[in-house]
């Protein structure tokens, strides 16, 4: 077909487009497919690699990561990019003009780091995962330290090659949530722990303390494994296209939206972590293998941002993992698994426990309403760091400083506290705050979809989640990145990302837990 402008046309997500578009996408779909098999190497290295071929995996990482940054930086490339730009109309390709800005932009970004810090980022980052596993199970953030040291120069590094307008993490943050500043999140934040300050107030002056030791017996692994696949599956977790692995710290990775992989932990004496770690990933999962197939072998086949995409797994993880209705289908099951742990335990019992609101040492398995305290802990430090106003000699000291500040506990080892998490092998200042806005973003995007169809509500009241998965296929999930994260959350929700659904659910849920009156409705 001959296009008005003379070009031979092809067919791309549904649309005929121009000659110079369709190679344009061929080119991209190759870049794709070697990011994707990056993504492999660097499950393979998390999950399978012993411990003698991680420096190999990681040479061969670096290999690949160099032949896609110069493929995806070449002048070629950007001139098969300003043709597509020159041939693609504007609304009446709404689509195409989306992949356009999403490559356009990243070429940009790797464009101006250049190879030479791309190249130092991926050598450090895959040798310093490897210090960083060793360190949190010896307890020895000294040996960590000096990677940590390189990881904040290069994140400075990236900074400044990135630009920014008011401070150096407004362009670590807007890599991961497109368009958000610093000053946004730190208001946002703070709003939002300022309204959920009467709730905290209210449970520490009930006296009430939630009995949650029938959650650290003993819990088999094996049996954990076979309860994790059961849970997945009931969420809408499709293992036809996916697979649930083992890894120090849980995460979720996609290839395709026909193979989204999860990973959990199993502790043989707590059973939170493998379950709520499951579910989690399964948000994540679920969003990528949710995305339209016409996406497919492009960057628009992902979520719209990381805060959106923490908005899946927080959903859920703690909305629907954490509800009553929930547990009240899927608690027998849980029980008969493990009936030495949980058989005289009631389901009740079992949901005022992992609903319990206590401080806790571990971000992951802190509760909904502290968690967002220890994203504003990381996230204050990241700006410390990166500024240069704290050293990472000085890191553990004020680690433990503001955990004693905003949650009154202190950890007692650095395994526990400032070696907890893996986000700092790498340079991903920035990521920390998108899971607090994932929490905002999950309430507001639950509270529209009950708006819009009741039924999600009585359907997780039984257990099910069909209408829900259904209202994220057609709000969120088949829209991948097309879309900005403002742009998404107003479309599907009528408003601008703000604290209050999350404070609204938050105070009926726990007042109900807590039996606090005024505060009682549950969700």
């Amino acid at each position: 077909m001959i296009g008005q402008n003379g070009a031979a046309e092809r067919q791309w997500a549904g649309t005929e487009v121009p000659e110079e578009f369709s190679a344009f996408v061929g080119r991209v779909s190759e870049l794709h497919d070697i990011s994707s098999a990056i993504s492999v190497m660097s499950w393979d290295r998390e999950v399978n690699t012993p411990p003698r071929g991680v420096e190999m995996r990681v040479t061969q990482m670096v290999t690949v990561g160099a032949l896609l940054h110069r493929m995806a930086t070449s002048d070629e490339f950007g001139e098969l990019l300003e043709r597509a730009e020159q041939v693609i109309g504007g609304e009446e390709q709404p689509d195409a003009r989306a992949l356009l800005r999403v490559v356009q932009r990243e070429f940009d970004r790797q464009r101006a780091i250049g190879p030479d810090l791309q190249r130092r980022v991926s050598e450090t980052s895959g040798r310093a995962h490897a210090v960083w596993a060793a360190a949190r199970e010896n307890d020895d953030f000294e040996a960590f330290r000096p990677w940590l040291e390189q990881v904040v120069d290069l994140g400075r590094e990236i900074a400044e090659k990135i630009g920014y307008d008011k401070e150096p993490y407004d362009a670590l943050l807007d890599r991961f949530e497109e368009g958000a500043t610093t000053a946004w999140v730190e208001e946002l934040l703070g709003s939002s722990r300022d309204a959920l300050l009467p709730l905290r107030q209210a449970i520490d002056e009930s006296g009430q303390t939630i009995d949650d030791s029938m959650l650290h017996r003993s819990f088999p692994v094996p049996e954990q494994e076979s309860f994790a696949r059961y849970i997945a599956t009931a969420v809408g977790y499709d293992f036809d296209r996916g697979h649930i692995g083992t890894a120090v710290h849980p995460f979720a990775t996609s290839f395709g939206r026909d193979d989204c992989r999860i990973t959990t932990r199993w502790y043989p004496n707590y059973i939170n972590a493998s379950v709520f770690g499951t579910l989690h990933e399964c948000g994540h999962a679920m969003y990528e293998q949710g995305t339209d197939p016409r996406f497919e072998r492009t960057p628009l086949a992902r979520g719209a941002s990381s805060g959106i995409h923490e908005s899946q797994s927080r959903m859920i993880e703690n909305i629907v993992g954490r509800s009553i209705g929930f547990w009240n289908a899927h608690y027998q099951r849980l029980a008969g698994t493990f009936p030495a742990a949980l058989g005289e335990v009631t389901v009740t019992e079992f949901h005022r426990a992992i609903n319990a609101v206590k401080p806790s040492l571990i971000r992951v398995e802190a509760d909904e309403l502290t968690y967002n305290l220890h994203i504003v802990l990381r996230f204050e430090l990241e700006r410390a760091l990166i500024r240069g106003d704290l050293a990472v000699a000085d890191l553990p000291t004020a680690w433990n400083d503001s955990m004693r500040q905003l949650l009154g506990i202190v950890p007692p080892t650095d395994s526990e506290g400032v070696l907890q998490d893996v986000h700092w092998t790498g340079p991903m200042f920035g990521y920390f705050p998108t899971y607090a806005l994932g929490n905002l973003y999950a309430a507001q995007l639950f509270e529209a979809g009950l708006r819009d169809d009741p039924s999600i509500g009585e359907e997780l009241g039984a257990g099910r989640t069909d209408a829900l998965l259904a209202w994220l296929r057609q709000n969120v999930h088949r829209h991948g990145k097309t879309m900005t994260p403002d742009k998404l959350i107003l479309q599907a929700t009528g408003a601008e990302l703000s604290h209050e659904a999350f404070t609204r659910y938050a105070t009926e849920k726990f007042g109900a837990v807590y039996g606090l009156s005024g505060m009682a409705a549950k969700v």
